[in-house]
């Protein structure tokens, strides 16, 4: 579904603050893999999310989605089969327009458009049983502005429209960290509902070394713009804190003292 092929990446080249982000990377991903991304700052993980979303061009490699080569594509285009949700719970949503919206401009990701009415009674029914899966109320406010919901409904709202229209890849970029652990808990557990409902192929990118080895089924560790560690099956369910922690330090001949922080190990 997802193969990236010696992709690298330099910020500011020829500069003073030159700084590469992706070094040679190599990745492929199967139809319905949901991999977790651990590393430490500036391991390049959001710069590999943001490659993939075509945020910016990657000096060279290339990047193909279900074996088309979108490496030249730019954004715009991409987000007709990508969905992506941002550490930052007001990026996902337009905070001015009501829920349902959102969830009608989510709902017409990279369809034509045309002159009718806005939101049809149909949609509108639909948007209401969508949102009563979430459990927090939100049916009953599909009038009320984005803006006004809490970080965690925010984000809750912006995984529906991610996954509203099926997209070939989703990206969730440390979704949960700007979030109270509660919160957090219960917009990861939506997550792997939303993911197992729709077969969704994922990369979640984490600074949480206990969410990377409890949701999905393979994880990848990056230091340096690279891939050190990829492990998937029992290998993965047999992982803790601890041992994922002296992996890394075999692989990559550093230590994630920051990340022990952020993870409270």
């Amino acid at each position: 579904m997802l193969e990236l092929k010696n992709v690298s990446k330099t910020f500011h080249p020829g500069t003073v603050n030159a700084k590469t982000a992706l070094h040679g990377l190599n990745l492929t991903l199967n139809d319905g893999d949901f991999v977790t991304v651990i590393g430490g700052n500036g391991a390049g993980k959001s710069t590999m999310l943001n490659a993939i979303a075509g945020v910016f061009p990657v000096d060279s490699g290339a990047i193909t989605i279900d074996g088309k080569d979108i490496t030249n594509l730019p954004e715009h285009r991409r987000a007709a089969f990508i969905g992506r949700v941002f550490q930052d719970p007001m990026m996902g949503t337009a905070g001015t327009m009501d829920i349902e919206e959102n969830l009608a401009l989510a709902a017409r990701r990279g369809k034509r458009r045309g002159l009718r009415w806005g939101i049809s009674k149909v949609e509108r029914q639909d948007y209401r049983e969508l949102l009563s899966t979430l459990g927090l109320g939100l049916e009953n406010r599909l009038t009320t502005h984005a803006g006004l919901l809490s970080g965690g409904q925010r984000q809750a709202l912006t995984l529906l429209m991610a996954a509203l229209v099926r997209p070939r890849l989703l990206l969730l970029d440390e979704h949960t960290a700007a979030l109270d652990p509660k919160t957090a808990a219960k917009v990861l557990e939506l997550s792997d509902r939303i993911v197992e409902e729709n077969q969704l192929t994922t990369l979640m990118v984490t600074h949480n070394m206990r969410d990377a080895i409890e949701h999905g089924n393979r994880l990848i560790m990056m230091s340096e713009g690279r891939i050190v560690l990829d492990i998937s099956g029992e290998e993965k369910k047999r992982l803790t804190v601890d041992s994922l922690l002296a992996r890394f330090t075999r692989a990559s001949g550093e230590e994630m003292l920051t990340d022990r922080v952020l993870i409270g190990a």
